[in-house]
Protein backbone atom coordinates (compact mmCIF):
# COMPACT_ATOMS: atom_id res chain seq x y z
CA UNK A 1 0.00 0.00 0.00
CA UNK A 2 1.62 3.17 -1.18
CA UNK A 3 0.75 6.90 0.32
CA UNK A 4 -0.65 7.95 -2.94
CA UNK A 5 -3.76 8.63 -1.62
CA UNK A 6 -3.90 10.55 1.47
CA UNK A 7 -6.87 11.11 3.61
CA UNK A 8 -8.71 13.61 4.11
CA UNK A 9 -8.65 15.30 8.07
CA UNK A 10 -10.55 13.06 10.12
CA UNK A 11 -10.68 10.40 7.74
CA UNK A 12 -8.96 7.18 7.59
CA UNK A 13 -6.26 6.37 4.69
CA UNK A 14 -6.64 3.65 2.88
CA UNK A 15 -4.48 1.34 4.51
CA UNK A 16 -6.10 2.24 7.42
CA UNK A 17 -9.66 1.38 6.02
CA UNK A 18 -8.32 -1.81 4.63
CA UNK A 19 -6.98 -3.06 8.16
CA UNK A 20 -10.09 -2.25 9.55
CA UNK A 21 -12.08 -4.13 6.89
CA UNK A 22 -9.45 -7.22 7.70
CA UNK A 23 -10.65 -6.61 11.18
CA UNK A 24 -14.29 -7.21 10.56
CA UNK A 25 -14.00 -10.10 8.17
CA UNK A 26 -11.07 -11.71 10.92
CA UNK A 27 -14.34 -12.00 12.91
CA UNK A 28 -16.10 -13.24 9.97
CA UNK A 29 -14.19 -15.72 8.99
CA UNK A 30 -13.17 -16.68 13.08
CA UNK A 31 -12.11 -19.92 12.34
CA UNK A 32 -11.65 -20.28 8.91
CA UNK A 33 -9.02 -18.28 7.80
CA UNK A 34 -5.71 -16.88 9.82
CA UNK A 35 -5.68 -13.19 9.84
CA UNK A 36 -2.56 -13.39 7.10
CA UNK A 37 -4.81 -15.00 4.62
CA UNK A 38 -7.45 -12.41 5.54
CA UNK A 39 -5.42 -9.40 5.08
CA UNK A 40 -3.58 -10.70 1.68
CA UNK A 41 -7.07 -11.04 0.63
CA UNK A 42 -8.37 -7.82 1.52
CA UNK A 43 -5.13 -5.93 0.07
CA UNK A 44 -5.07 -7.87 -3.24
CA UNK A 45 -8.56 -7.42 -3.92
CA UNK A 46 -8.21 -3.58 -3.33
CA UNK A 47 -5.29 -3.63 -5.86
CA UNK A 48 -6.43 -5.61 -7.97
CA UNK A 49 -9.65 -2.77 -8.39
CA UNK A 50 -7.60 -0.03 -8.53
CA UNK A 51 -5.91 -0.78 -11.28
CA UNK A 52 -8.83 -0.23 -13.74
CA UNK A 53 -11.14 1.96 -10.96
CA UNK A 54 -11.41 5.15 -12.80
CA UNK A 55 -13.02 6.73 -9.48
CA UNK A 56 -11.50 5.73 -5.86
CA UNK A 57 -14.19 6.99 -3.86
CA UNK A 58 -16.12 3.63 -3.45
CA UNK A 59 -13.57 1.43 -3.91
CA UNK A 60 -13.17 0.43 -0.15
CA UNK A 61 -16.64 -0.80 -0.45
CA UNK A 62 -16.12 -2.30 -3.55
CA UNK A 63 -13.03 -4.13 -2.53
CA UNK A 64 -15.04 -5.36 1.09
CA UNK A 65 -17.81 -7.21 -1.58
CA UNK A 66 -15.13 -8.73 -3.88
CA UNK A 67 -13.12 -10.07 -1.04
CA UNK A 68 -15.97 -11.54 0.99
CA UNK A 69 -17.11 -13.12 -2.13
CA UNK A 70 -13.26 -14.41 -3.08
CA UNK A 71 -13.20 -15.31 0.42
CA UNK A 72 -16.69 -17.26 0.63
CA UNK A 73 -15.51 -19.04 -2.60
CA UNK A 74 -12.25 -20.49 -0.89
CA UNK A 75 -13.93 -21.82 2.04
CA UNK A 76 -16.46 -23.35 0.10
CA UNK A 77 -13.59 -24.55 -2.57
CA UNK A 78 -11.52 -25.89 1.29
CA UNK A 79 -15.04 -27.77 2.32
CA UNK A 80 -15.09 -25.22 5.63
CA UNK A 81 -18.61 -24.30 3.96
CA UNK A 82 -20.99 -26.35 2.92
CA UNK A 83 -23.62 -25.82 0.52
CA UNK A 84 -25.99 -28.04 -1.89
CA UNK A 85 -26.59 -24.89 -4.14
CA UNK A 86 -25.42 -25.39 -7.68
CA UNK A 87 -22.40 -22.50 -7.83
CA UNK A 88 -21.92 -20.93 -11.47
CA UNK A 89 -19.74 -18.88 -12.66
CA UNK A 90 -19.99 -16.60 -15.85
CA UNK A 91 -16.72 -15.23 -17.77
CA UNK A 92 -16.32 -13.16 -20.30
CA UNK A 93 -13.22 -10.86 -21.16
CA UNK A 94 -14.33 -7.33 -19.33
CA UNK A 95 -16.98 -9.00 -17.24
CA UNK A 96 -18.52 -5.37 -18.52
CA UNK A 97 -21.47 -6.58 -20.90
CA UNK A 98 -22.24 -10.90 -21.68
CA UNK A 99 -20.69 -12.36 -18.07
CA UNK A 100 -23.03 -9.71 -16.20
CA UNK A 101 -26.12 -10.00 -18.04
CA UNK A 102 -26.08 -14.18 -17.66
CA UNK A 103 -25.31 -13.88 -13.88
CA UNK A 104 -28.15 -11.48 -13.67
CA UNK A 105 -30.80 -13.45 -15.88
CA UNK A 106 -29.62 -16.54 -14.27
CA UNK A 107 -30.04 -15.44 -10.96
CA UNK A 108 -33.61 -13.71 -11.37
CA UNK A 109 -34.55 -17.21 -13.14
CA UNK A 110 -33.25 -19.64 -10.66
CA UNK A 111 -33.58 -17.79 -7.17
CA UNK A 112 -32.43 -19.73 -4.27
CA UNK A 113 -32.25 -22.64 -6.62
CA UNK A 114 -28.58 -21.42 -7.89
CA UNK A 115 -25.55 -19.27 -6.95
CA UNK A 116 -24.54 -17.25 -9.50
CA UNK A 117 -20.59 -15.35 -9.87
CA UNK A 118 -19.24 -13.75 -12.69
CA UNK A 119 -15.84 -12.69 -13.42
CA UNK A 120 -13.44 -11.06 -16.13
CA UNK A 121 -10.04 -12.14 -17.71
CA UNK A 122 -9.21 -8.23 -18.45
CA UNK A 123 -12.29 -6.14 -16.40
CA UNK A 124 -12.88 -3.09 -17.45
CA UNK A 125 -14.03 0.02 -14.96
CA UNK A 126 -17.53 -0.39 -15.69
CA UNK A 127 -20.54 -1.98 -17.06
CA UNK A 128 -21.47 -1.05 -20.48
CA UNK A 129 -24.50 1.85 -20.21
CA UNK A 130 -26.53 -0.32 -23.01
CA UNK A 131 -25.83 -3.27 -20.86
CA UNK A 132 -27.15 -1.53 -18.28
CA UNK A 133 -30.16 0.18 -20.09
CA UNK A 134 -31.59 -3.00 -21.77
CA UNK A 135 -31.36 -4.83 -18.10
CA UNK A 136 -33.19 -2.47 -16.82
CA UNK A 137 -35.91 -2.81 -18.99
CA UNK A 138 -36.96 -5.99 -18.19
CA UNK A 139 -36.43 -4.82 -14.25
CA UNK A 140 -33.20 -5.97 -13.60
CA UNK A 141 -31.17 -3.72 -11.91
CA UNK A 142 -27.59 -3.83 -12.41
CA UNK A 143 -26.54 -0.47 -10.84
CA UNK A 144 -24.71 -1.83 -8.25
CA UNK A 145 -22.76 -4.44 -10.23
CA UNK A 146 -19.12 -3.82 -11.15
CA UNK A 147 -16.43 -5.76 -12.99
CA UNK A 148 -14.51 -8.33 -11.06
CA UNK A 149 -10.91 -10.00 -11.78
CA UNK A 150 -10.77 -13.41 -12.59
CA UNK A 151 -9.37 -15.21 -9.83
CA UNK A 152 -8.41 -18.89 -8.85
CA UNK A 153 -10.83 -19.16 -5.86
CA UNK A 154 -13.93 -18.60 -7.92
CA UNK A 155 -13.62 -20.92 -10.02
CA UNK A 156 -12.78 -23.65 -7.87
CA UNK A 157 -16.28 -23.28 -5.92
CA UNK A 158 -18.25 -23.23 -9.36
CA UNK A 159 -19.75 -26.18 -10.40
CA UNK A 160 -20.29 -25.02 -13.43
CA UNK A 161 -18.16 -22.53 -15.84
CA UNK A 162 -19.43 -20.87 -18.72
CA UNK A 163 -17.47 -18.63 -20.81
CA UNK A 164 -18.04 -16.57 -22.86
CA UNK A 165 -15.11 -14.95 -24.85
CA UNK A 166 -12.72 -15.17 -22.82
CA UNK A 167 -10.29 -17.98 -24.29
CA UNK A 168 -7.96 -19.62 -22.61
CA UNK A 169 -7.81 -17.23 -20.02
CA UNK A 170 -9.73 -19.44 -17.26
CA UNK A 171 -8.26 -22.48 -15.56
CA UNK A 172 -9.81 -25.98 -15.61
CA UNK A 173 -10.16 -28.23 -13.36
CA UNK A 174 -11.57 -31.90 -12.75
CA UNK A 175 -14.81 -32.58 -11.49
CA UNK A 176 -16.12 -29.20 -13.00
CA UNK A 177 -18.69 -28.76 -16.21
CA UNK A 178 -17.19 -26.33 -18.78
CA UNK A 179 -19.17 -24.39 -21.13
CA UNK A 180 -18.21 -22.15 -23.98
CA UNK A 181 -21.31 -19.62 -25.47
CA UNK A 182 -20.59 -18.26 -28.53
CA UNK A 183 -22.33 -14.94 -28.04
CA UNK A 184 -21.73 -11.77 -29.47
CA UNK A 185 -19.39 -8.74 -27.66
CA UNK A 186 -22.07 -5.92 -26.46
CA UNK A 187 -19.80 -3.44 -26.61
CA UNK A 188 -20.11 -0.69 -28.21
CA UNK A 189 -23.16 -1.53 -29.95
CA UNK A 190 -26.95 0.19 -29.32
CA UNK A 191 -29.19 -0.57 -26.90
CA UNK A 192 -31.67 -2.36 -29.62
CA UNK A 193 -28.42 -4.56 -30.46
CA UNK A 194 -27.78 -5.51 -27.34
CA UNK A 195 -31.47 -6.50 -26.48
CA UNK A 196 -31.13 -9.21 -29.53
CA UNK A 197 -28.01 -10.24 -27.38
CA UNK A 198 -30.22 -10.56 -24.03
CA UNK A 199 -32.63 -12.58 -25.38
CA UNK A 200 -30.08 -14.81 -27.00
CA UNK A 201 -28.25 -15.34 -23.24
CA UNK A 202 -31.80 -15.16 -21.86
CA UNK A 203 -32.73 -18.59 -23.82
CA UNK A 204 -29.79 -20.00 -22.90
CA UNK A 205 -29.52 -19.29 -19.04
CA UNK A 206 -33.00 -20.63 -18.68
CA UNK A 207 -31.69 -24.01 -21.01
CA UNK A 208 -28.62 -24.48 -18.46
CA UNK A 209 -31.23 -24.16 -15.36
CA UNK A 210 -33.95 -26.64 -17.02
CA UNK A 211 -30.68 -28.91 -17.01
CA UNK A 212 -29.30 -28.40 -13.46
CA UNK A 213 -32.69 -28.79 -12.38
CA UNK A 214 -34.79 -30.66 -14.90
CA UNK A 215 -37.89 -31.55 -12.19
CA UNK A 216 -38.59 -28.05 -12.04
CA UNK A 217 -40.72 -27.01 -14.72
CA UNK A 218 -41.67 -23.31 -13.83
CA UNK A 219 -38.82 -22.62 -15.90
Amino acid sequence: MTNDHKALPGLLTPEATLHRLADQLATRFAGVFTRETIDRYVFESYTALGRTAKVTTHLPVLTERFAVERLTALAQAKGAIETDTCEVLFVCVHNAGRSQMAAALMAHHGGNRVHVRSAGSQPTASIDDAVVEAMAEIGIDLGAEFPKPLTDDVVRAADVVVTMGCGDACPVYPGKRYLDWQVRDPAGLSVGEVRAIRADIDARVRALLAELHPADVSV
